[in-house]
């Protein structure tokens, strides 16, 4: 339930089509708040059903929709970061950016005003502390808080920002869908990376970069040259498949040499590391924190996050795990957090 500060207040919700969005708008509703609705084109392959859909639960609650189309800044700011990254030999994430500069950036600046507060479907939660600081905290669903996915935010983002599914699990919004009879959107999931469609990764580079095709040599960490690759494009650290090495233990992609076009490879046990830096980093409350200090820091999605002390070293924000950790990709995001707290993040690097 949100503070009864915002009772009467305009609110404008991001509607994907989807039931998480959906339920966003209904429980909004339901508080007594003056909701509107967006939808943003961006370059989704399936945008006019997409369109669709969040026009059917737009009609379904009675409520305005504006279509806003960001396509060209998405373009220049997520999916030439996207294709860049992979063509300097380091993994992105897309979702990330995309939260930090178009869902939660562009669009927020074009929709508050005339609405006092954005609203998405992020299973994530924001508080308020005695400071007047806004708190970017896990969703109350572990198995699908988003909160990792909000790293990038700063206070003037939160401050302007509503996450009605925080307090809520997956199942009770499916149950809350079916009781609204919210049936065009019910049981749809989101991508991971909505712009591809049903393309590979390696598909979606190829068809935007003719020169991307270039073959090279796989090796071990000595040197020794193993086999040959395809094009760097198609491989990321801790792949396995599409090595064609055979040996009686798999390899696994260590690096991507881009200055050399080399795939570096190793054995299982040569995939873990203790240690890294990180660059872009941000403090969720716009403050460094006193360092060192230790926090829970994933370094992917689907990490369960492992205890770590972070400082500055050479001007560099260094992590370094009490216990090694698998597969750290450059590219990737850390996020810090001190409890259910997002307390910064920053990109990995090599």
């Amino acid at each position: 339930m949100l503070m009864n500060f915002y009772k009467d207040k305009k609110i404008a919700v991001a509607l994907s089509g989807g039931v998480d969005s959906a339920v966003a708008a209904a429980l909004l509703l339901e508080q007594g708040f003056a909701v509107t609705a967006f939808f943003l084109i961006m370059s989704q392959p399936d945008s006019a059903a997409e369109m669709d859909r969040a026009g059917s639960v737009a009609d379904k609650l009675a409520i305005p929709l504006q279509l806003i189309d960001l396509s060209t800044e998405f373009k220049k700011k997520i999916i030439d970061y996207f294709c860049r990254s992979y063509l300097n030999g380091i993994t992105p994430n897309p979702c990330i950016v995309c939260n930090q500069l178009i869902k939660c950036g562009v669009s927020a600046s074009l929709t508050c005003p005339p609405a006092d507060k954005l609203a998405t479907g992020h299973y994530a939660r924001i508080s308020e502390d005695n400071k007047k600081r806004f708190r970017l905290l896990k969703g109350l669903d572990k198995a699908k808080d988003q909160s990792y996915f909000l790293c990038g935010l700063n206070q003037e983002q939160l401050g302007r920002l509503v996450f009605p599914l925080g307090e809520m699990t997956k199942k009770q919004v499916y149950e809350r869908a079916k009781k609204l009879k919210l049936n065009s959107c019910h049981g749809r999931e989101s991508q991971d990376i909505c712009f591809l469609g049903r393309q590979s990764v390696a598909d979606f580079l190829a068809d935007r970069n003719s020169t991307i095709h270039r073959a090279g040599e796989i090796v071990d960490r000595a040197g020794r040259v193993l086999a040959e690759h395809q094009g760097l494009y198609h491989y990321t650290v801790g792949q396995r498949r599409g090595l064609g090495i055979p040996d009686v233990t798999p390899y696994y992609v260590l690096e991507l040499d881009v200055a050399e076009n080399r795939l570096i490879v190793g054995k299982e046990d040569d995939l873990w590391q203790k240690q890294f830096s990180v660059a872009k980093v941000n403090w969720i409350s716009g403050v460094v924190p006193p360092l060192p200090a230790t926090f829970m820091v994933k370094i992917r999605y689907r990490h369960p996050g492992a205890p770590a002390e972070l400082n500055f070293i050479d001007d560099k924000l260094v992590v370094n795990f009490q216990e090694s950790q698998r597969a750290v990709t450059p590219g990737q995001f850390a996020v810090f957090y001190d409890g259910d707290e997002v307390v910064g993040s920053g990109e990995i690097i090599k």
